[in-house]
């Protein structure tokens, strides 16, 4: 039998402030909070696990990949954020004009600079309004 990975099952974020974090991303983001141990807190990313670890005395946070949300309305997601307090670094832009569809983004980050993204696959020939 060949081996295969199965999907991803959590990320882990170092972050300096848990308290801040847990504020922004189940507040600002909506995420829902599954629980809290200490300094780490678990959110859920339609099954994804989303895990913020407060950064120890000298390692540094804000550090690692960009997380991309999906989302099916990049414009009125984008309005919904930003009401909530979230700045964004740019407009939505499109990213990749694929042979179907069209992907777009739009970028932001958290208290300790960690990239975010909002993506949405549009039909061709879509644009924000």
């Amino acid at each position: 039998m060949a081996f295969n990975l199965g999907p991803v099952g959590q990320i882990a974020l170092s972050v300096a402030d848990a308290d801040r974090s847990e504020a922004f991303y189940g507040d600002a983001l909506g995420l829902r909070r599954l629980f809290r141990f200490g300094a780490l807190v678990f959110f859920d990313c339609a099954g994804l696990r989303l895990m913020l670890e407060q950064a120890s005395a000298g390692s540094a946070a804000g550090q690692g990949s960009p997380i991309y949300f999906r989302v099916p309305d990049i414009v009125l997601a984008r309005r919904e954020l930003a009401a909530r307090g979230v700045t964004f670094t740019d407009d939505i832009h499109l990213i990749a004009p694929m042979e179907d569809h069209d992907l777009w983004m739009t970028f932001f980050a958290d208290p300790d600079g960690h990239v975010l993204a909002l993506m949405a696959e549009a039909p061709k020939g879509w644009r924000p309004g």
